[in-house]
Parts: C-alpha cells; sequence; structure tokens
C-alpha cells in the first residue's frame, strides 16, 4: 500500500513545480500547518540530490517568514487566531503561566523548536504573544531553522544512495518511525 503512495511522492519531487510546493508547506507549517516540511524536502533531495543545497534554502527563507506570520498572528491576532491553534494543540490553559517565563528563556525556545520535532508554530506564535524581541526571534529562527534544513540536506546529500535504499528495502518500518516520531512531538506538546 506504501509502495505506489512513495513512488508517487518521488515522482512529485522531482516536478518542475516542487520547489514552490515546499515554500508553501514551509511557510504554513511554521505558523498553523502541522505538517512538517521534511515530507517533501527529504523525497526531493533524495530524487536530485545535487539540488540539495537549493531544496534546503527554499525550506529555510520560507519557514522563517512563516514564523513571521506565526510571530504576527501571536503579537496581534493571539485572541482570534493564535489561541484556538494552540489551543487545538493542548497548550490552551498554560499561556498565561507560559507568558511570564517564555522571554526569560525565548532564545532557547525558538532554538529548539526550530531544530527539533517539536512544533514550530507553538513558539511563533508565543513569541509574538509574549512580545519577544522581533530581531532576536528572527535570527534564532535563522539559526535554528539552517542548522536543521541544511544538517539533513547535508547528511542526504552525502549518504543520499543508501538512505534511498534502506528507505525503499523498509518502507513501512520508515513510514512507521515516522508517523511515531510525529505524534510523539504532537503529544510532548501536550504534555508540556
Amino acid at each position: 500500500m506504501l509502495k505506489p503512495l512513495y513512488d508517487r511522492t518521488m515522482a512529485l519531487a522531482d516536478h518542475p513545480k516542487a520547489l514552490w510546493c515546499l515554500a508553501v508547506v514551509a511557510f504554513v507549517e511554521s505558523s498553523v500547518f502541522p505538517i512538517p516540511p521534511d515530507v517533501l524536502m527529504i523525497p526531493m533531495i533524495l530524487a536530485r540530490p545535487s539540488r540539495a543545497w537549493l531544496v534546503a534554502l527554499v525550506a529555510l527563507i520560507a519557514s522563517v517568514a512563516g514564523g513571521v506570520l506565526g510571530y504576527a498572528i501571536g503579537a496581534f491576532f493571539y485572541e482570534s487566531i493564535g489561541q484556538p491553534v494552540l489551543e487545538a494543540m493542548g497548550k490552551g490553559n498554560a499561556m498565561a503561566e507560559f507568558n511570564t517565563r517564555f522571554n526569560d528563556f525565548g532564545f532557547w525556545a525558538v532554538l529548539g523548536a526550530g531544530i527539533t520535532p517539536f512544533p514550530y508554530k507553538v513558539i511563533t506564535i508565543m513569541s509574538g504573544w509574549t512580545g519577544m524581541p522581533l530581531g532576536t526571534f528572527i535570527a534564532t529562527s535563522i539559526l535554528a531553522r539552517a542548522l536543521r534544513f541544511f544538517i539533513v540536506a547535508g547528511l542526504l546529500w552525502q549518504f543520499g544512495a543508501p538512505v534511498r535504499d534502506f528507505i525503499e528495502r523498509r518502507l513501512g518500518m520508515v513510514f512507521t518511525a515516522f508517523m511515531v516520531i510525529l505524534f510523539g512531538g504532537f503529544l510532548m506538546v501536550r504534555f508540556i
């Protein structure tokens, strides 16, 4: 069942408009969308390793731009947009307490969320809501997202063929592991 989906994703990853699709996904993931850009980024690099750095750059720029949108949602539209998004992730009740502590650790929160599977959109909205300095937010977002996307791109560029062979031979296991990590990130958000 997964093999046709995998083959289709790999074919789409090599499509001429794939970079635009990645940019859209990376942008909206940083503010409201629950699916990380890695879902497109990884097959795009595996399909065309020569474009690894371009793919990482597109993901970085779009993700940071989307992060600024998330920041704006938190700063200007928290009540109408930001709060419902955070409540859907199980973080609605802890907001007041979290607000007082957030800016003390804001740099580390943005850095951690930008690198790890922790949903980055939670931190982008919180950064705007708590009034983190915009310059600090943008600089930290660039650092975090660049680390994440360029490390993934570098690993796939260097080890792409063996990684692709591994994925194709063990597609079910890889898909299961990916889903566990994805849902684990959402559960982590609920209980933190």
